[in-house]
């Protein structure tokens, strides 16, 4: 039980990444204070997710 949990941690974190940088490459090469904002909005996202789906009661 343990190992799948940290398996699928695993995996969320690397799509979480993933993402961030696919869209900061995408769309916020040279804008940093965008870029910043944006990372942080997903990271959010991200976070929110977790909480409500992925940790134990």
């Amino acid at each position: 039980m343990a190992r799948s949990l940290v398996l699928v941690l695993v995996l969320y974190v690397l799509v979480m990444a993933a993402i961030i940088v696919g869209v900061d490459l995408a769309f916020f090469r040279d804008r940093f204070w965008e870029r910043l904002a944006v990372n942080v909005g997903i990271f959010l996202v991200f976070a929110a997710a977790y909480f409500r789906f992925l940790r134990r009661p």
